[in-house]
């Protein structure tokens, strides 16, 4: 609990003051009109999934004109949702560059002020490479906390959006059990809520190692691109004092340390994603096997079988590996 407290702490320290400076509107505007966006992005899944119970029940019914009339509205709903893809991106990237463009001339002024830049390297360099990190980890920054901040957004509306349907459609979807036909209250959402939270408990056992092996792989390479330009720089000392082999030992020796974390990281995906793999596949056909009693029951028509799949695995997968 207290690293995540730190975690959240570093994060209000980085991203409250660019809110609070001579750029917040401009900021602000970029956020709201991203969020807007987003919120529209799972309206518009809400639509598609209620589609879905019209249009197969059309299917099911062999009504034409009824088919005919909701092929147009999934164009109308399609072409609103390519709009609203496609403005959400690009506006997270005007927010991204910008959000990155103002932290980047504050961390160089701090930086290339009264000579700090060579007293920290008097000091030992604690900073750990300041120039590779307000290069990369500036963007790293900007473009996580963006991606981070929407995806648990869309989370929260979307789980809370797709509950509410789910409840409704309980009631016409209950349980045959020895012959008779037992209404749960809201026993869809309590399967996909224990579906989901197996499913990113797992997750987060398999891959919470990633976390710090990917902040060791920025340093190493942070490290060894420092150690590469050095030479370059002192390129004269380095052939005059014949220390070639020296420092060719030491890009090896870095090197080796960035490679020994790049295999870890591959160990750890691998293992994680025989699991996110096998879930997925599992959540194609696991709504489906849910619902399936009461369709094949008669309690439900076809539509209301495929909207409440696709309700259902929007729930327990959408976001949930993010």
């Amino acid at each position: 609990m207290r690293s995540i407290l730190a975690f959240l702490v570093d994060i209000r320290r980085l991203a409250v003051p660019y809110f609070m400076g001579e750029d917040r509107w401009p900021g602000r505007v970029l956020v709201a009109a991203v969020v807007l966006l987003e919120l529209a992005s799972v309206f518009l899944n809400v639509q598609f999934n209620e589609w879905n119970a019209r249009f197969y029940n059309a299917v099911q019914e062999k009504n034409f004109d009824i088919f005919k009339s909701e092929l147009l509205y999934f164009c109308g709903l399609a072409v609103l949702f390519i709009i609203a893809a496609v403005y959400q991106l690009y506006l997270q990237q005007w927010l991204r560059i910008r959000w990155r463009a103002w932290l980047t001339e504050k961390y160089l002024a701090r930086w290339l002020d009264r000579g700090t830049h060579y007293r920290m390297r008097t000091v030992g360099d604690p900073a750990d490479n300041p120039d590779q990190r307000i290069a990369q980890d500036l963007e790293l920054f900007t473009e996580r906390t963006v991606e981070l901040s929407i995806g648990l957004l869309n989370a929260v509306v979307t789980l809370a959006s797709f509950i509410i349907i789910l409840w409704q459609l309980s009631n016409a979807a209950g349980v045959p059990l020895f012959g008779f036909d037992v209404k749960i209250p809201g026993y869809l959402v309590w399967v996909s809520l224990v579906y989901a939270v197996i499913g990113t408990l797992i997750t987060h056992l398999i891959g919470n190692v990633l976390a710090p092996l990917n902040f060791d792989k920025q340093r190493l390479e942070a490290d060894f691109r420092y150690h590469l330009v050095r030479i370059r720089e002192n390129g004269e000392q380095i052939a005059l004092l014949d220390g070639d082999e020296m420092e060719k030992a030491e890009l090896g020796t870095r090197f080796g340390r960035l490679v020994a974390n790049f295999r870890s990281i591959m160990s750890a995906q691998k293992r994680l994603g025989w699991f996110t793999s096998g879930y997925n596949q599992a959540s194609i056909v696991f709504p489906y096997v849910v619902v399936s009693p009461a369709y094949f029951a008669g309690t439900i028509p076809l539509g209301i079988l495929l909207a409440l799949g696709f309700g259902l695995a929007y729930t327990v997968v959408s976001h949930i590996f993010e």
